[in-house]
């Protein structure tokens, strides 16, 4: 190499000549330099699901689906001196019997390929961040799915026997406002206790709008004399309003759309939660039209939500989330898949109430 007056440029690709402006990391002469690897990955967040855990649910060993037995209520009657209880006074009770049935669905993936090449020019490890995306993917299709069929007990109108109790719906509610909201929720318990539903384990899943709504200073939710300290303003948290535990999810949105707007693989299913009720496309498998419960007005958190009790809707595992992965030597990749067999079905639609902002959610 030519001798000259300046100095060697190891950052510098084919380093010669005078040193350049001084640039700092985008100069030239730094080219060459390490770019310091700071740890973090940048990956998707953990997706907020709360749904799983308000439902009931049974894992199965084999078979395709899963019985409910449903039984109904029995009357009492004052007994008449003398009377045999077997002959005519009509003493006794035909209970009503039926069934509920869940089916398990095909088998849900998730699933990604990583060449061996690719993996070793990377300078981070990518397997344990695409085991957990491919995870947390099949993490949020089950909530959506559970929320839909929550919507969808809470709407039907057929009752499980003759004489039963079906869903409530509640039209025409406030969600914009903190005392519209605390309305609609003392409406639900009201709701819930008319039909008998037990008072523990009830809740209600609100868009992160309302459920932060419930917590400016014009909400009795917060009032330290009519809350009992079960709310706090200053750690945005809201722990019930009317009996019934407070949860907030980003999904309950999105599934407040025509069936055209929702996931179209969700018709792909062996269950039809809205086929008990009167809104468009009640076959298309976990998919509803609920865009009937969203005003169309110009502000955007005029929606509804949902409240109920654990025994409104049931899920049934054949194989819960796991996640594996294999290389594949005649393709010199790794596959990583994610998996679960399960199903959703209405138990109880007295047990749900669907809070909306519309006259109706068929309209």
């Amino acid at each position: 190499m030519a001798l000259s007056n300046n100095p060697t440029i190891p950052g510098k690709v084919n380093g010669s000549g005078a040193r350049t402006a001084p640039a700092g990391a985008l100069s030239a002469d730094a080219a060459l330099f390490l770019k310091v690897f700071s740890g973090e990955i940048l990956t998707a967040f953990n997706e907020t699901n709360v749904a799983k855990d308000l439902i009931m649910t049974r894992t199965i060993s084999s078979g395709k689906s899963a019985q409910f037995p449903v039984t109904g209520n029995a009357e009492a009657k004052y007994h008449k001196a003398g009377d045999d209880l077997l002959g005519s006074g009509n003493y006794l009770s035909q209970i009503a019997h039926n069934e509920k049935v869940i089916n398990i669905d095909d088998m849900l993936v998730a699933s990604s390929l990583i060449p061996r090449i690719d993996e070793l020019k990377n300078h981070y490890d990518l397997r344990s961040i695409y085991s957990a995306e491919l995870g947390k993917a099949l993490a949020k299709r089950m909530d959506i799915q559970i929320l839909k069929t929550l919507f969808a007990a809470g709407l039907t109108s057929t009752a499980n026997f003759t004489g039963g109790n079906t869903g409530t719906e509640l039209t025409g509610a406030d969600t914009l406002t903190a005392p519209g909201l605390v309305a609609a929720l003392f409406d639900c318990a009201k709701a819930l206790d008319e039909k008998e539903v037990p008072s523990e384990d009830r809740f209600a899943i609100l868009t992160p709008f309302q459920y932060y709504k419930l917590l400016t200073a014009d909400s009795t939710a917060i009032n330290k004399d009519t809350s009992s300290g079960s709310a706090d303003a200053a750690k945005g948290s809201i722990v019930e309003v009317a009996g019934i535990k407070l949860f907030k999810s980003p999904h309950i949105a999105g599934v407040q759309a025509a069936v055209s707007g929702q996931n179209a693989d969700d018709a792909n299913v062996a269950n039809s939660p809205f086929s008990g009720t009167a809104v468009a496309n009640d076959d298309a498998g976990y998919n509803g039209d609920l865009s009937g419960i969203v005003t169309g007005g110009s502000a955007v958190d005029d929606l509804g939500f949902v409240a109920g009790h654990s025994s409104a809707v049931g899920c049934v595992k054949l194989l819960d989330l796991a996640t594996e992965s294999e290389y594949l030597i005649e393709r010199q990749s790794t596959l990583f898949v994610a998996k679960y067999a399960m199903g959703l079905g209405v138990l109880r639609p007295e047990s749900a109430v669907v809070v909306n902002t519309t006259a109706s959610a068929a309209s």
